[in-house]
């Protein structure tokens, strides 16, 4: 019999785009979780739903471990946790009622959780965590198996005899260094490995540096640390790293974190510590645009450390836009963030976003030019998404239907009256990607030699240019502009978005 059972709501098998992708990494909150109540001497199992083809292998997990607590405790360093995924809290609502078939007392943990605590206790979660959830889970399982009160725990949410009960956060932790690196033991790692070569040649693993985010980008949800943000001593990410290359022999590291290496020094020392302890993976992580230019010396480092490629949330090619979103940079700056990576051997892509309030033909076009300037080597296409908790999703959220969530990530449906169609925006995701595509694969070509696989390339980019007169065509068809909508939005100025929110008391 088990203390804690440990799972989580994420099927990649729910989610048709992702799933045909297959990059799967395993769920690190729900492993860091896992090692930390380990740590507090509780016995612990995980079920990894990752893999899984649906929840009646989390029955099965039940029934093979016996559990008494039943903890569904999302992966929030993965963001389609937090974008709540219709598909998704489903199946977490499943697993409850599975969970409580079985008398197991059950905990849940997460983005949708913390946004939506009534719906999961009504469909018969004993009790949510709100936001950071590791301290909050160690007291209430600690005062349930002594027998003590827990309706004055701070971190959780419950139903009582009077209705429910929702108590006060806890303060997120300030460091997080004394954390234990995440249960790798209770995962299939040779599982991941064998789908990751056999799909891509190579076996990518994740980590985290930090958590939280500390700037202002209205649409972001910040559900679980809010604007706080805490990073990991570099040395302990380094050792982290080396454990894992001895370990596990990944061929590269995925950092998952919001922003990685924001303190300034910290890439420095990350370099120097992955250096001197030869533990190089090559790696991907995500960065502001500002960062990169503020800070040039972070771009060596990065190199050194062994970066591959940065993602950039350039979002947009419109400054309109990007002081709209209160994202807090510049178009130049995504163009100088760009050329300074290349410049030293690192790949960089974008996360770009289309259909925020106010946004034009025009600006679509200058997002589309941004793309073709600074020809990044992988972009990521969205729409606008309101989430609960933003200040996006108050200014907006009159215009909400009632689909308030994407069933999948590949959904891009317009939850409120923007400029343009749903039918636009994924006509528009088509076009942009032939083109891109075809543009990028052609760079590719003429960089090597001539070989079968070349040939098959070269088919691909002319079915894609063949079909790209088409695809624009359609494209302009749904460009009739929307009566109802939402023309602009109130926001900060670019001068306070670029500032990140004061941390004072935190490391």
């Amino acid at each position: 019999m088990t203390d804690i059972l440990f799972g989580q709501s994420y099927y990649l098998r729910f989610d048709p785009k992702l799933y045909a992708a297959m990059q799967p990494y395993p769920p690190l909150g729900t492993m860091y979780a896992a090692s930390y109540m380990r740590q507090q001497g509780f016995t612990v199992a995980l079920f990894d739903a990752i893999l899984a083809e649906s929840e009646q292998e989390w029955a099965l997990a039940l029934d093979a471990s016996t559990p008494t607590y039943a903890v569904i405790y999302e992966d929030n360093f993965n963001y389609l946790s937090k974008m709540c995924l219709l598909n998704m809290r489903e199946a977490a609502f499943a697993m409850i009622q599975m969970a409580r078939e079985r008398d197991c007392t059950v905990i849940v943990a997460g983005s949708d959780a913390s946004d939506h605590t009534a719906a999961y206790l009504n469909a018969g979660a004993d009790f949510v965590l709100l936001g950071e959830g590791e301290e909050s889970l160690a007291e209430l399982l600690t005062q349930l198996r002594d027998h003590r009160a827990v309706t004055d725990i701070s971190g959780i949410a419950t139903r009582t005899t009077e209705g429910i009960v929702v108590n006060p956060r806890r303060p997120v932790m300030r460091q997080i260094d004394h954390l234990p690196f995440p249960a790798w033991d209770l995962i299939d790692v040779e599982r991941y490995r064998r789908i990751w070569q056999e799909r891509h040649g190579y076996y990518a693993m994740n980590m985290v540096t930090t958590r939280g985010c500390p700037y202002h980008c209205n649409w972001c949800a910040k559900p679980i640390w809010g604007q706080r943000y805490a990073s990991r001593n570099p040395e302990d990410v380094a050792a982290e790293l080396k454990w894992l290359k001895e370990s596990y022999q990944p061929d590269y590291i995925w950092f998952a974190d919001d922003i990685m290496g924001l303190k300034p020094g910290w890439w420095q020392a990350f370099a120097d510590s992955v250096e001197a302890k030869q533990a190089q993976v090559p790696f991907k992580c995500l960065s502001r645009a500002d960062l990169i230019g503020k800070r040039p010396d972070n771009v060596d480092a990065m190199a050194r450390a062994g970066c591959d490629i940065v993602w950039l949330g350039a979002e947009s090619g419109s400054q309109k836009i990007l002081d709209a979103m209160e994202k807090g940079t510049t178009v130049t700056q995504i163009r100088q963030a760009a050329e300074a990576l290349h410049r030293v051997g690192v790949r960089v892509a974008f996360f770009l976003q289309f259909g925020y309030p106010g946004e034009t033909l025009d600006d679509i076009e200058q997002t589309i030019q941004l793309v073709r300037d600074c020809q990044p080597d992988d972009i990521g296409i969205s729409v606008s998404y309101p989430l609960p908790g933003t200040t996006f999703h108050e200014r907006v959220k009159v215009e909400l239907g009632q689909k308030q969530n994407w069933t999948d990530s590949a959904d891009l449906a317009m939850l409120y009256e923007g400029s343009y169609s749903t039918a636009f925006y994924r006509q528009l995701h088509v076009v942009i990607h032939k083109e891109f595509r075809a543009r990028q694969s052609w760079q590719q070509v003429r960089q090597r030699p001539l070989h079968l696989h070349t040939l098959r390339e070269l088919v691909a980019i002319a079915y894609r240019l063949a079909t790209l007169p088409l695809a624009r065509w359609r494209l302009k068809r749904l460009t009739a502009v929307n009566p109802h909508h939402i023309t602009s939005l109130p926001h900060i100025s670019y001068k306070e978005a670029a500032q990140p929110s004061p941390q004072t008391g935190t490391e």
